[in-house]
């Protein structure tokens, strides 16, 4: 695959962690992430605003700014490792496959399983796939790939490859995988080794930086070696050619736009 034919997008979630200091809504997003160069965006749950109930008006704001929705991302407080929580996490899922299904091509990603509770952290393991795996049905009924998206935030149940290991073992084989480069570092993983042993789950990369120690940097400026990664997931069989760049350095906090407007530079120079 030549490096013209992959697609570069943005995730929201670099304006996201700014919490209460963001007072933008999502036409804002899109504008911004249109004006860094993307070609994509991956929205969440959060971000979404007031296009929660109109997919197609957010189809036409998309198509106005030149830009495709890469992925739909949601989370749930439930960490999805509580079974009292599983049908109500399925009820969002199906929600929000059915927004997704109104662009050609949109997955909707999950969130890490995370740790919210008492009980024995291998029961988490099992209550999680489940509701990955049910929630995989619900998309499949409607044509929309449903992936996990790992973390390294706090009470991550997803961290070290011994829990990629445990969680992805009891995963059916249409499970998509988000692998995040930022993530799979801070968690002291091999990366091409974790993309390689897990390649036929690859849908599509979530690109970031961190430095030695595990803090966030901005692309090329950490330990991550991007044209490796790329590489590394170029070829995997069901790869859909994105590769999202998600920033949460402190230059993100400061200037989200413009630090992401840096990062599709940086990609630029790198050939991409």
């Amino acid at each position: 695959m030549k490096n013209a034919e992959l697609q570069i997008g943005c995730q929201t979630f670099t304006w996201e962690m700014l919490g209460t200091d963001w007072n933008g809504g999502p036409d804002d997003l899109v504008r911004a992430v249109a004006d860094g160069g993307y070609a994509g965006i991956e929205i969440t749950d959060t971000m979404i605003g007031h296009y929660a109930l109109k997919p197609t008006g957010f189809a036409r704001t998309l198509t106005d700014a030149g830009l495709t929705l890469v992925s739909f991302a949601f989370g749930s407080a439930s960490g999805f490792t509580v079974p009292e929580k599983i049908a109500s996490d399925l009820d969002t899922a199906r929600r929000w496959v059915e927004f997704a299904a109104n662009f050609p091509g949109a997955l909707v990603s999950m969130g890490s399983a995370t740790v919210v509770s008492d009980g024995p952290r291998d029961e988490k393991f099992a209550i999680a796939a489940e509701c990955y795996n049910r929630a995989t049905e619900i998309g499949q009924s409607a044509g929309v790939t449903v992936a996990v998206h790992p973390s390294s935030h706090h009470n991550t149940l997803l961290f070290t490859r011994n829990d990629y290991d445990r969680l992805f073992t009891r995963l059916d084989p249409r499970v998509g995988w988000v692998p995040d480069t930022g993530h799979i570092l801070r968690g002291g993983q091999q990366i091409g080794d974790t993309l390689a042993v897990y390649r036929d789950r690859i849908r599509y990369v979530h690109l970031k930086d961190v430095d030695a120690g595990g803090s966030w940097a901005m692309l090329g400026e950490g330990v991550c070696d991007v044209p490796a990664v790329i590489s590394a997931v170029r070829d995997a069989p069901n790869f859909i050619r994105w590769i999202v760049v998600e920033e949460e350095s402190d230059h993100a906090a400061t200037d989200p736009a413009a630090a992401v407007r840096t990062n599709r530079e940086t990609l630029r120079h790198l050939g991409f």
